[in-house]
Parts: C-alpha cells; sequence; structure tokens
C-alpha cells in the first residue's frame, strides 16, 4: 500500500488518471518488483480497499483512478510517516546491543524512546 500510495502521489501529472496497468507498471518499475512479487490482483485488491476507504477515486468509463483530496492528505502523511520515522527504525537504528556501552544515549535516541513510550501509552488507552 505504501508503494502504491507513493506512486499515485509522485503522478501529479496524470490528469486523466491512472489506468490499472500504468499503475501496475510504475509501482513495479519503481520498486524493481517482479511480477510475481505484486501481482495485477493485487493490486486490484489494494485500489478496491482505497477506494472503499475513500481515498481513491474513478474518473469515466475507462477504470481510471486518482487520489481524493482526502486521499492526497492521508497518502502524503503515511509516506513521510513511513520514509522519516518507520524507515531509519526498521534499519536497526535503535538496536541495543546486549553489552552495555558505558558512553550515555544519544539524544535522538532518548527522544525516541520516550515517543516510543508515548505511542505505546496512546496504543493502551486506545485498547482500554
Amino acid at each position: 500500500m505504501m508503494r502504491l500510495m507513493e506512486v499515485l502521489l509522485h503522478g501529479g501529472s496524470q490528469l486523466n488518471g491512472w489506468r490499472t496497468a500504468q499503475i501496475w507498471e510504475a509501482v513495479c518499475s519503481a520498486y524493481t518488483l517482479s511480477p510475481q512479487a505484486y501481482t495485477l490482483n493485487q493490486l486490484r485488491y489494494d485500489l478496491r480497499k482505497m477506494k472503499g476507504h475513500g481515498l481513491l477515486e474513478r474518473i469515466g468509463r475507462p477504470y481510471a483512478y486518482r487520489l481524493t483530496e482526502k486521499g492526497i492528505r492521508v497518502a502524503a502523511l503515511f509516506v513521510l510517516f513511513h520514509k522519516r520515522i518507520c524507515g531509519p527504525l526498521a534499519n536497526t537504528l535503535f538496536q541495543h546491543s546486549v553489552t552495555p556501552s558505558p558512553k550515555p544515549p544519544a539524544k535522538i535516541e532518548i527522544a525516541y524512546n520516550k515517543a516510543d513510550a508515548a505511542i505505546q501509552n496512546l496504543i493502551d488507552q486506545l485498547a482500554a
């Protein structure tokens, strides 16, 4: 979904919308995916999900799609959050070593741990 959102966001030049085959080719080429790694059926499923949530609209008769205003805002939020926060964290930026380090943690690591605790607190509050 993240890849699909990013491709749709960067495709601002598609005024008449994107046809399904164009989206599929753009996603596969932008992320060097094989047709088996991201099939056309998976793309169609993702498009239906996005359309169901009001993030995507169908334009005219020839099954062309484009992001709605809500879709643009949501996609931008998710893509920026993923690139700025999740990407570096997923890349083991803050993995702790087994042996304790004599130097104090960096400011960014302290800030990350506070943010992580706040997010966990929010999740716990929502679950209650």
